[in-house]
This record gives C-alpha cells, sequence and structure tokens, in this order.
C-alpha cells in the first residue's frame, strides 16, 4: 500500500514537470480516505489536516446499523488509499464486504483495537460488544490514537503532522470531558435517569452515574414491541420521570408511543430534545464536529433534566 501511494505521487509529481504545469496541492497529492461514519470522518481531519482529503459515507441523520453500501461507495473506497470503519459490529450490513476489501487493501475497523476491559459486553450476543464509544470523550480519545496510527501506517512522512495535530485534537477532548462531567454532576440523582429511542447511551450512563433505558437494544434494527412499551409506560409513571429524549438517526414513532401511554395514565412527559446519537448534526455546523455533537448532547440533558448548564453550551457555539 506504502509503494502504491508513493508510486502515484511520483507519477503525479513527473506528469506535472512533462505538462509544465504549475506545482500547486492537488488532491492527488493528499492521502485519499473513505471513513463510514460521520465521528470517523471528523477524527480523520482532525488528526490529517492539510495531508488528507476526507469523505464520510454516512451523512448527518444516516443509522449505521442498518446501512448498507450504494455503488457510489464502492467506487469511492475502492479508489481510497484508506478505508477507516468502527467496527465492533456498528456496520452490521458493511462487516463483510469490508472485512473481503480488507483482503487486498489498507482497511482498518478503528475501535476494534480498543482495550476489551474498557467495552460493554453485548447482552445476547458473545463475544460481541456495544460499539456507542464515542458516547464518551475519554474511550473515543482512544479511537483518536487508532485514526492517528492507521494515517502514520499508510503514510509514514506524515507522521509528526499526525501526532502533533492528534495531540491537540486529544487537548480538546479532555475540555469537553471536564465540561461533561461537571454539568452532568449538576442533574439531580433522582432525576438521573435518560430514557432513549435506543441503547447508544450505555457507556455515558457508566461514566456519568445515570440509568440508561433504551426502547429499542444496541442496534436499531430490533422492534419495541407492545410488552416493552407497556413496561415502560409503566416506568416512566412510578418513577415520576418528566423527559425523554429522541435521537437524530431513529424515528420517534416509539418515543411518542411512550408520552401518549404515560398521558393515558395522568403523567405528563415531554420531549426534553433532540441526541445525536449515531450521527452528528448538519455538515459545516458545529454540531457537525464530535466536539459539538457530544457538547449539544451533555448541554441538553444536563438542562432537560433539572441539572445547571450554559444555554449555548461549553463554547457558547451551540445553535440556539
Amino acid at each position: 500500500m506504502l509503494t502504491l501511494l508513493s508510486d502515484r505521487r511520483s507519477f503525479l509529481g513527473g506528469l506535472v514537470v512533462a505538462l509544465g504545469l504549475p506545482r500547486v496541492a492537488l488532491a492527488q497529492d493528499q492521502l485519499s480516505v473513505v471513513a463510514t461514519t460521520g465521528m470517523i470522518a471528523d477524527a480523520t481531519r482532525q488528526v490529517g489536516g492539510d495531508r488528507v482529503t476526507v469523505r464520510a459515507l454516512m451523512g448527518p441523520g444516516v443509522d449505521p446499523h442498518a446501512y448498507r453500501q450504494t455503488r457510489s461507495d464502492i467506487a469511492a473506497m475502492a479508489g481510497a488509499d484508506l478505508v477507516l470503519w468502527h467496527g465492533l459490529y456498528l456496520e452490521a450490513q458493511l462487516e463483510e464486504f469490508l472485512a473481503d476489501m480488507a483482503r487486498s487493501r489498507a482497511v482498518v475497523a478503528v475501535a476494534d483495537t480498543l482495550p476489551r476491559d474498557v467495552l460493554i459486553a453485548h447482552d445476547d450476543y458473545a463475544g460481541r460488544f456495544d460499539p456507542h464509544v464515542w458516547m464518551v470523550p475519554d474511550i473515543w480519545a482512544l479511537v483518536v490514537d487508532a485514526v492517528r496510527d492507521a494515517l502514520i501506517a499508510a503514510d509514514p512522512d506524515g507522521t509528526e503532522t499526525y501526532t502533533s495535530n492528534a495531540l491537540a485534537h486529544q487537548t480538546e477532548i479532555a475540555a469537553l470531558a471536564s465540561y461533561a462531567t461537571q454539568s452532568l454532576a449538576t442533574v439531580p440523582e433522582p432525576a438521573r435517569v435518560l430514557v432513549t429511542a435506543h441503547d447508544a447511551f450505555n457507556y455515558f450512563g457508566n461514566a456519568y452515574g445515570f440509568d440508561v433505558v433504551g426502547i429499542q437494544g444496541i442496534s436499531t434494527n430490533s422492534e419495541a414491541g407492545v410488552q416493552r412499551i407497556t413496561e415502560l409506560v409503566d416506568m416512566l409513571v412510578s418513577r415520576q420521570i418528566g423527559a425523554v429524549f429522541v435521537e437524530s438517526s431513529v424515528s420517534d414513532r416509539a418515543m411518542r408511543a411512550l408520552i401518549e401511554g404515560a398521558a393515558a395514565q395522568g403523567h405528563e412527559v415531554q420531549i426534553g430534545g433532540t441526541l445525536f446519537s449515531d450521527a452528528m448534526g448538519e455538515d459545516g455546523s458545529y454540531e457537525g464536529t464530535y466536539i459539538g455533537m457530544i457538547d449539544h448532547n451533555v448541554t441538553t440533558i444536563t438542562g432537560a433534566l433539572g441539572g445547571t448548564v450554559p444555554d449555548r453550551g461549553m463554547q457558547g457555539r451551540l445553535a440556539s
């Protein structure tokens, strides 16, 4: 892979000279990276800087559990110098395809490098783990390490740049972790119940002392039956939970059923806000970065559940 990249750059440089073209920073001079999720794409841009071009397969509002590759995705991955995916069975429908591609190309599952002692085991499948590790900044910082290492392996000449950029980004992640810990600690303990569409927040709950209740399981492919909805309505009423949260990448139909069921028992439940679970915000927005995504979630949860938090988040950059 490294030889091919070097050969391609040498060929392009020779072509520029032969044709008398001005020497400019062409896209082909950069490492071409395809990332499956927005979170991985953002980490790659932060670490890679000007040395990389990055394409994310899954945009805002896209559910990675159910995503299947398109013809244009296949072409993009085939033409890339490096493909980065999450792993831990997040991209369930892509896993076989990516494993096949890894036999002949540089394809790295960055979250598969995490120490097993930081992972939450899947309740139903032996050897499987909850993939939603980005919900805790301290764990995501380890994934940034894996992104850095993959970039260095593909482009050793950029080692100094990738190492420096990774450290700078991890400094930002550390500040985010401190903000999350301090803000969420202001939520009264009885109110620390996070009800969401699916079990994407288990790492969050473990890290910050919240009971996390998902209508669906770890994967959005599971369905919430009538019995599950009934159980959750009874829980909302008995524990007097006043706010639940929808997710940007999951239908809110089941959540609306919870609210209606609680209302039928005389208990009012409100939507506390929309959280980013498996996808980030709109491209080009603050919420469309990893830092902004988690800042939004922490600020929304804290405010809705009675904690103290700045209206526009850690950096005052959240959309009002």
